[in-house]
């Protein structure tokens, strides 16, 4: 059975992340659940780029996922924030030692405020990045720290994308997927 993964949108998220981790995803033939936060299924991106999500994030709660993987930008990731059923989410997914990841503002802006970054090395738009707890801020591109991946942002999407796959697949799945995009 394929691994699921959530991935959650909202108006003003960054479109080159968003894109980015669901198609990668989906290349390793993962089954990828994209949910609004908003209340329609198609949001605008901060580019003016519209994403029709698959379903509203609040038709996923009570659902288990492999990983919950957050595009950044702003102001989407201040609207991840604003969203209870999400943080309920990850707080569980959290607990129970399962995958989580964000990229870009989403580190600082949804996971950092939330505890979910406690003891865990990470990274996150690097104007954000005196927002981590400095003992843990790192000013790598992508940083994987068990159960939890972050990357800084838009320049790092299909890093961090295949970072994702290589987590949930694969260090041979990653390869494949980075050869067959032309990326490694």
């Amino acid at each position: 059975m394929a691994k699921r993964i959530l991935i959650p949108i909202a108006h003003g998220i960054e479109e080159i992340e968003a894109v980015s981790i669901i198609d990668t995803l989906r290349r390793a033939n993962l089954d990828v659940m994209v949910a609004s936060v908003q209340d329609t299924l198609q949001i605008t991106a901060s580019r003016g780029v519209k994403i029709t999500a698959d379903a509203l994030l609040t038709d996923c709660t009570g659902q288990t996922f492999d990983m919950i993987a957050l595009p950044g930008g702003m102001p989407g990731a201040t609207h991840l924030a604003q969203c209870d059923p999400l943080i309920t989410m990850l707080k569980q997914q959290a607990q129970a030692g399962l995958w989580y990841a964000a990229i870009c503002a989403a580190p600082a802006v949804v996971l950092q405020p939330n505890g979910l970054l406690k003891g865990i090395k990470a990274t996150c738009y690097p104007a954000m990045l005196d927002q981590l707890e400095s003992a843990y801020a790192s000013r790598d591109g992508v940083v994987i720290d068990r159960p939890c991946v972050t990357g800084q942002g838009p320049g790092f999407a299909l890093e961090f994308s295949l970072a994702l796959v290589e987590v949930l697949a694969g260090v041979q799945e990653r390869q494949a997927i980075a050869k067959a995009m032309l990326v490694e």
